[in-house]
């Protein structure tokens, strides 16, 4: 066991922090308050490598591992987590592609991806299918050469936006396996979009229904085989765990540090905050739940690269645990800052705003739950 990060982590964390607080924390405000989608800047990271960080390196991807992944990710969070995130979806529908599309169908969508010429979304929740993802009703028929799809995703990051999503839709009978994967172009006819969702957060990142009606995506666009599309989706939900739960880390990290300083200079009763016993153990519990989860992520991270059998066990734990850890310390920081964490003037509001989905998406926490007791009690 080795706990330090090698010399290449090291640089390409100095790199993603030196993009981080360049490019992104002196527009994230911006971004949330007008809900700009950050094109350039996203373009910007994926010239750095990181629009496919685990995506092979023959089609533009950087070829690194899911622990690098959540090194970077959690140094770009710290600047705006909201952006970030959309870059670990992108990477995760990316991967999809990459791990369970053909050649032809990485050659074709991959290198703009990589890019960012193109943008992708995840697409498997729906208006009637959240949690229980394996009762997804959106459907596709065999029609010759082609599938005929039919069918509403909700909630869909990049929703409006995205070149490319990656669909899990019915192909068969009920239940996870009658499910397959497309990936389907934006420009298919058939395919429309709701209206923007106003959020609490992830304002600089569009959301919005998927709606397919009677849209033909060539059967060469399928991922895998036929059926074996809720498998990739749970697949690509394990390093989408780990990616969201980085995002908490970064996010928690940049409240700490907010916290850290006010505490240091912000006096009260003659003395500075940071001089008040009962405050310093607040500060000291939130650094330790910090260092816990980032322990976890890495470790989860290892056994996904590793192949270990306990991979998605270990993906659910830490997804449960940062994102819970990574909100509360968010929270924290706001009540020590006090009406001065409240305001827009400072970032930490809009990290908890941003950090409070992350215990919702790609899979609850309360999921998270039963896959951890399932696997552990095997029920």
């Amino acid at each position: 066991m080795d706990f330090q990060l090698s010399e290449d982590q090291r640089a390409f964390q100095d790199v993603a922090r030196d993009f981080a607080a360049k490019e992104m924390a002196p527009h994230a405000a911006a971004w949330d308050e007008e809900k700009v989608f950050p094109e350039d800047t996203l373009r910007a990271a994926a010239a750095l490598g990181f629009a496919g960080i685990y995506v092979r390196d023959d089609v533009g991807g950087a070829g690194l591992t899911r622990l690098d992944a959540a090194i970077i990710f959690e140094e770009l969070a710290a600047a705006c987590p909201s952006t970030a995130a959309y870059i670990s979806i992108h990477n995760m529908a990316s991967w999809m592609i990459d791990r369970f599309g053909d050649t032809g169908l990485r050659q074709a969508f991959l290198p703009k991806l990589a890019s960012m010429a193109h943008f992708a979304s995840y697409c498997l929740t729906e208006p009637d299918a959240g949690s229980d993802a394996a009762g997804l009703k959106t459907r596709a028929v065999r029609d010759g050469d082609d599938y005929v799809l039919n069918g509403t995703k909700a909630f869909i990051s990049g929703g409006g936006r995205s070149d490319v999503y990656v669909v899990m839709c019915r192909t068969g009978g009920e239940g996870p396996k009658g499910i397959s994967a497309l990936a389907v172009p934006k420009d298919t006819p058939g395919l429309s979009f709701g209206k923007q969702e106003r959020k609490l957060g992830w304002n600089s990142q569009p959301t919005a229904m998927v709606i397919f009606e009677i849209a033909r995506v060539p059967v060469a666009n399928r991922l895998g085989a036929e059926g074996d599309g809720f498998k990739i989706a749970m697949m690509g939900l394990d390093g989408g765990r780990l990616n969201i739960a980085a995002c908490s880390l970064g996010g928690a990290r940049a409240c700490l540090e907010v916290a850290r300083e006010h505490m240091g200079t912000r006096r009260q009763f003659g003395r500075k905050l940071a001089e008040f016993q009962a405050l310093q153990f607040k500060f000291a519990d939130m650094a330790t739940e910090l260092a816990a989860a980032r322990l976890m992520v890495h470790h989860a991270a290892d056994a996904l690269d590793r192949g270990d059998a306990e991979a998605v066990t270990h993906c659910a734990m830490a997804k449960r645990f940062a994102t819970d850890a990574g909100f509360n310390i968010c929270n924290e920081a706001l009540q020590l800052l006090g009406g001065y964490g409240y305001i827009r003037e400072y970032p930490v509001e809009r990290i908890l705003r941003d950090l409070r989905v992350h215990q919702i998406l790609e899979g609850t926490n309360e999921i998270m739950r039963v896959i951890i007791a399932k696997r552990l009690l095997g029920t």
